[in-house]
C-alpha cells in the first residue's frame, strides 16, 4: 500500500473483496462452455444461446444498476448487497441444472447479478478517486479482478483434473458470493454524496443518451467487449474442437497463461499508457487484439503450434485486456457529470451486456455452420473500424480537454 499512499483505505478493502469474488468467476468461467457441451450435451448454438440471455438480463440489470446507484434511496453499498445475492442464487441454479431451460434460468439470473453489479462497484471507485490517481485506481480493482480469475482457473483446472467436480465449482463460486456480500455489509460505507444527486430516478438517462461523446464511445466500446466474449466463450470451444487440444485441463491451461500475465501486466501497463491521451491507448488495445484473432486464425490453419500460439496469440489478448478495461472506465468517469456517474457508467457497463449478447451466439453459430476459421479474420477486419470511430472520439474530446 506503500507505493499508493494517496488512495483510500476503502479502495483496498473493495479491491480485496472483488478478488474473492472473480475467484468464484474464474473457477467456472472457461469450463462451463465445456461441461455443458460435452457433460449435459448441450450444442454450441445452445451454449451460446444461453449465455446471451445472461447478458438480456444483464442489460436490465444494469439500466436499473445505473439509476439505483445514482439514487439516495439505494446508493451504491445496497446496489453491491442485492447484486451479491442474486448472484449467489443463480450459482444455486447452475449446480441443479441438468437441461437448456435450467441453463437458461441460471444465466438470466446471474445476468441481473452482474449487471447490478457493475455500475455499482465502478462509481465507488470513481467516488474514491481523483483525476490524478483515477487510472491507477481502476488498474487496481481490475489487478484484484485478475488476481482472482487466475486463482480461479487454476483452482478449478487443478479440481477438474482431479475430481472431474464441475457442479461443486459451481457451488464455490456461490460461497464467494456470499462472502463478497460480508465484506460490503462491514467494511464498506456509502459513497454516494447525496448532495449532489438530484432529479427523478430515470432522468439521468435522458443526459446520457444525449450525450455525443458518450455515443461514439459506445460504438467503439461495443467492439471490445463483443472481443471479451470471444475470449471466454468460443474460443476455448474453437481450441478444443479444431486444433487437437481436445482436453478441457489443457485448455484450461493455457488460459492460465493468458490471466495471469494479465494480473502481471496491469499496472505496468496503465502506467505507460499515461503517456497517451485515453482514445489513442484505447487504438494500442485493438491493435493487440488484432494480432490475437489473426494468431486464432494462423493455429487453426495448422501454421503455427499451439504453444506458439500461447506466447503470441494469448499474450497479445491479455496486453489487449489490460490496455482496454482501466482506461475505458477512467474514460467514461471523466465525461460524466459527478451527479450522474452511476448512469454512465452503467452505459459503460451496458456494452459489455451488448457484446456478450452479440458475441457467444455469433461465434456458436459460426462453429456449427462450418465458418470457424473465417470467423476470426472477420474479428480481426473489424479492429480498424474500431480505430476509426477511436479517432472519432479524440476529435470529439479535444474541445472539452482544451476548456
Amino acid at each position: 500500500m506503500t507505493l499508493f499512499p494517496n488512495l483510500d483505505i476503502r479502495l483496498w478493502i473493495l479491491a480485496a473483496g472483488r478478488l474473492l469474488s472473480q475467484l468464484g468467476i474464474g473457477f467456472t468461467l472457461f469450463y462451463a462452455p465445456l461441461f455443458f457441451a460435452d457433460d449435459v450435451g448441450l450444442s454450441a448454438t445452445a451454449i451460446g444461446l444461453g449465455l446471451g440471455s445472461q447478458s438480456l438480463s444483464g442489460m436490465i440489470g444494469r439500466f436499473a444498476g445505473g439509476s439505483m446507484a445514482d439514487s439516495p434511496q439505494w446508493g451504491r453499498r445496497r446496489t453491491l448487497l442485492i447484486s451479491a445475492a442474486i448472484s449467489a442464487v443463480a450459482d444455486g441454479c447452475f449446480v441443479i441444472t441438468h437441461d437448456f431451460i435450467g441453463f437458461v434460468i441460471a444465466n438470466l439470473l446471474m445476468g441481473l447479478g452482474v449487471g447490478l453489479y457493475w455500475p455499482a462497484t465502478e462509481a465507488v471507485v470513481a467516488d474514491l478517486t481523483t483525476e490524478n490517481n483515477r487510472n491507477e485506481a481502476f488498474a487496481i480493482v481490475r489487478l484484484a479482478d485478475s488476481l482472482g480469475l487466475s486463482a480461479g482457473v487454476v483452482i478449478g483446472g487443478a479440481m477438474i483434473a482431479a475430481f472431474q467436480a464441475y457442479r461443486l465449482l459451481f457451488a464455490l463460486d456461490g460461497i464467494t458470493f456470499i462472502v463478497f456480500y460480508a465484506v460490503i455489509a462491514i467494511a464498506i460505507a456509502e459513497t454516494l454524496n447525496t448532495k449532489t444527486t438530484g432529479g427523478n430516478f430515470w432522468q439521468g438517462w435522458q443526459v446520457a443518451i444525449r450525450d455525443r461523446t458518450l455515443q461514439i464511445y459506445v460504438a467503439v466500446n461495443c467492439l471490445f467487449t463483443l472481443y471479451l466474449s470471444q475470449s471466454q466463450s468460443t474460443l476455448p470451444l474453437y481450441l478444443n474442437r479444431f486444433t487437437g487440444l481436445d482436453n478441457h485441463a489443457a485448455v484450461g491451461g493455457i488460459f492460465t497463461w493468458a490471466i495471469v500475465l494479465t494480473a502481471l501486466c496491469q499496472l505496468p501497463m496503465v502506467r505507460w499508457l499515461k503517456r497517451f491521451t485515453q482514445p489513442h491507448a484505447l487504438m494500442i488495445a485493438l491493435g493487440f487484439w488484432g494480432v490475437t484473432f489473426f494468431s486464432t486464425w494462423l493455429v487453426g490453419q495448422q501454421l503455427i503450434t499451439p504453444s506458439i500460439f500461447v506466447v503470441i496469440g494469448l499474450t497479445a489478448m491479455a496486453l489487449g485486456t489490460v490496455a482496454y478495461t482501466p482506461i475505458a472506465s477512467a474514460l467514461v468517469v471523466g465525461i460524466a457529470p459527478n451527479a450522474l456517474r452511476g448512469v454512465y457508467l452503467s452505459v459503460n457497463s451496458m456494452c459489455w451486456a451488448v457484446g456478450y449478447l452479440i458475441g457467444p451466439p455469433l461465434g456458436g453459430w459460426a462453429l456449427d455452420h462450418a465458418m470457424a476459421h473465417q470467423f476470426w479474420l472477420w474479428l480481426m477486419f473489424s479492429t480498424l473500424g474500431g480505430i476509426i470511430i477511436l479517432r472519432t472520439l479524440q476529435l470529439q474530446m479535444q474541445p472539452q480537454n482544451s476548456h
